[in-house]
């Protein structure tokens, strides 16, 4: 079900069991060859397959295509809300919902910056529910629940997420080729780090010239369906286990 599809006597009628998704993601470049609504692109697409199978177990509010991406300000383009801006718009929304009467709520993202912030959104507003324990409040990022597309199709060169790569391109291929430039000639750009496993603070011009990591010329369409498939997959799943939550555990 989609929130901007319902009247407010619908929503107001559903159980409040119902969990609601809120899927965000960014604007921001992503390099020559792919446009800048690329993470907002790749998540709706994820958010669609999703709901197709999910149907009516699931509410979903609109997108929100605002992101935490000011380490991309250096390129024309990006549109950003700084950190704290973000993540005080997350919690405000949290609390929207919570307001309500809604009790299961899901930050699905789409953009790498905005992990830490929803992670301190869905922290911060739990903090200020303290008196309740019927409150479920997650932050996650498809890619990160437990995919692995190496096992599905050997070929693929990555192992994770970097950006505008071999992963996102491959999507950007299945879902929208015609936006897609040219790959040949492009470089592999290393998303490795001499300080790792430190966090290191950065911008992403000390990282890339041209504004993508790893290796787009590995990428493929039907590399994009693979992804696609298993990054929604995932997504289902967590839903399924929100669905069912009993309202007050904390482990399986």
């Amino acid at each position: 079900m989609q929130w901007q599809e319902m009247t407010w006597s619908a929503l107001a009628s559903l159980s409040k069991d119902t969990p609601i998704v809120i899927p965000i993601a960014a604007t921001e470049q992503h390099g020559r060859h792919l446009p800048v609504f690329t993470d907002s692109m790749l998540l709706g697409e994820v958010v669609r397959r999703a709901s197709d199978h999910l149907g009516d177990r699931v509410v979903w509010t609109p997108l929100l295509w605002l992101g935490n991406s000011h380490h991309h300000l250096d390129f024309a383009g990006t549109l950003s809300a700084s950190p704290r801006t973000y993540l005080d718009i997350l919690a405000d929304l949290l609390e929207n919902i919570i307001t309500h009467g809604f009790r299961r709520l899901v930050l699905l993202n789409g953009h790498g910056g905005n992990i830490v912030p929803a992670q301190q959104a869905t922290f911060e507003v739990r903090q200020r529910h303290r008196d309740r324990d019927d409150l479920l409040l997650l932050a996650t990022t498809y890619w990160t629940l437990g995919a692995s597309p190496a096992e599905a199709d050997p070929s693929f060169g990555q192992s994770k997420m970097d950006h505008a790569c071999e992963w996102e391109t491959s999507m950007i291929l299945r879902l929208a080729p015609h936006l897609v430039g040219d790959i040949s000639g492009l470089e592999p750009v290393s998303s490795a780090g001499r300080f790792e496993p430190a966090s290191r603070a950065w911008i992403t011009r000390e990282r890339t010239r041209e504004g993508y990591l790893g290796d787009p010329r590995r990428a493929s369409a039907e590399k994009g369906e693979i992804l696609f498939r298993l990054f929604a997959a995932d997504v289902v799943t967590l839903l399924e286990r929100v669905a069912v939550w009993d309202g007050t555990s904390w482990g399986p």
